[in-house]
């Protein structure tokens, strides 16, 4: 069954080529995709961001596991002596402050 589609056609040098498969690349889409968003100018999505994002929440994760180790020393009361208590509660408020400039950092990529 023939397609429907109409097929855009443009001439380019191979310098304006290259860098629009660049761009295509960087973005992580197939040339024609790349180039229907940038025609249509809808927004082009950036594989760098979407690699920052995921060890952003990575991380997040891993702050979240350290955390749950810490409260788990502190549901273990004995031997834990006042002093080391009281430095693992601050040290978790830490933890918990920077998983939520974490959570906004990834929702402003």
């Amino acid at each position: 069954m023939p397609s429907k589609k109409t097929v855009l056609k443009t001439y380019l040098t191979p310098g304006e080529y290259g860098k629009i498969i660049e761009s295509a690349d960087k973005a992580g889409v197939s040339l024609s995709a790349f180039a229907k968003r940038v025609c249509l100018g809808q927004p082009v999505p950036s594989l760098e961001n979407q690699r920052a994002r995921r060890e952003l929440l990575r991380i997040n994760a891993d702050l979240g596991r350290l955390g749950g180790l810490f409260k788990l020393c502190l549901s273990n009361k004995e031997g834990v002596h006042q002093a080391i208590h009281q430095e693992i509660r601050r040290v978790l408020r830490e933890i918990e402050a920077r998983q939520r400039e974490l959570k906004a950092a990834v929702a402003r990529i």
